[in-house]
């Protein structure tokens, strides 16, 4: 039977969830009556994450193991999950309990509107201010604003895409946050929606904020491969060109001072500037 749904789920260290979220996950799935599938994602967990999920995938046949052997992080983890996924369409979760299975229908329901791509939002999150909110809102602010594509929560990892486009996203450090402004680059249609964020009950968060400081390098990389990446000169090209001008600047001023105004040449750093611009 052809899958309409796969559900992506990375895991690192989430042992005592596991089994709630996939009995969770069942009972709504029960209730929507469509062909899905459960993809655990397990990298590099320490505790016994994959022989939970393991034992999970013998006695559902709707559940499916990948093993990572060893800590990639979330955005390799969840490549793993879209090259190995059937649906048709694809939603991730985080593994810890705070993304509410019982929104799935609501993805599924914004999805048949016509969308491409339906973001969630946790407005009403339930995060540590200092080391969570405010660091999530600096990126949400920075990646809105470079990417020209507004949505109030890009960390939030229950999203819901169509699998077509996903796969030709290839992605890299931490930019599985990034691929709803890269897919609208391409012309794709995205909204967004208010998800139910729980408190977590089991273990403690794997990110802070240093998070952030990683999020702005690798969107730098997202906005370079997605405007010059087939016209990288237009780019080195642009700071070549500022350079040279600059050294021209600062190498007729130090001739001038020396022949004008007398001033030698290891009075200044003028020389030595104009050699580095060049």
């Amino acid at each position: 039977m052809q899958i309409k749904l796969s559900i992506i789920i990375p895991v690192y260290n989430e042992e005592k969830s596991l089994s709630l979220l996939a009995t969770e996950i069942k009972s709504v799935m029960t209730g929507l009556a469509i062909p899905y599938e459960v993809i655990f994602v397990d990298d590099g967990s320490r505790d016994r994450s994959i022989t939970i999920i393991e034992e999970l995938a013998k006695f559902d046949s709707a559940v499916r193991a990948i093993k990572l052997r060893r800590n990639y992080g979330q955005t390799a983890a969840m490549l793993a999950g879209i090259d190995h996924a059937r649906g048709e369409i694809l939603i991730p979760m985080d593994a810890d309990l705070q993304n509410d299975p019982h929104d799935i229908y609501k993805f599924l329901e914004k999805m048949h509107e016509g969308y491409d791509v339906v973001s969630g939002w946790r407005k009403n999150r339930h995060d540590n201010f200092f080391s969570r909110k405010i660091p999530s809102r600096l990126a949400n602010f920075l990646i809105s604003k470079i990417t020209g594509v507004y949505l109030h929560d890009y960390g939030c990892t229950m999203k819901a895409y169509r699998t077509k486009l996903l796969r030709e996203v290839r992605l890299y450090g931490e930019m599985h946050r990034f691929v709803p402004a890269y897919i609208a680059w391409h012309g794709a249609k995205i909204t967004e929606i208010v998800t139910n964020h729980r408190p977590r009950k089991y273990g403690q968060t794997k990110y802070g904020i240093s998070r952030t400081f990683r999020v702005i390098l690798d969107l730098l990389t997202v906005k370079f491969f997605t405007k010059y990446s087939t016209k990288p000169m237009h780019f080195f090209g642009k700071i070549g060109f500022y350079a040279f001008s600059f050294s021209l600047f600062s190498g007729l001023l130090a001739i001038y001072l020396r022949q004008v105004v007398g001033i030698s040449f290891i009075e200044t750093p003028l020389p030595l500037l104009t050699v580095f611009l060049v």
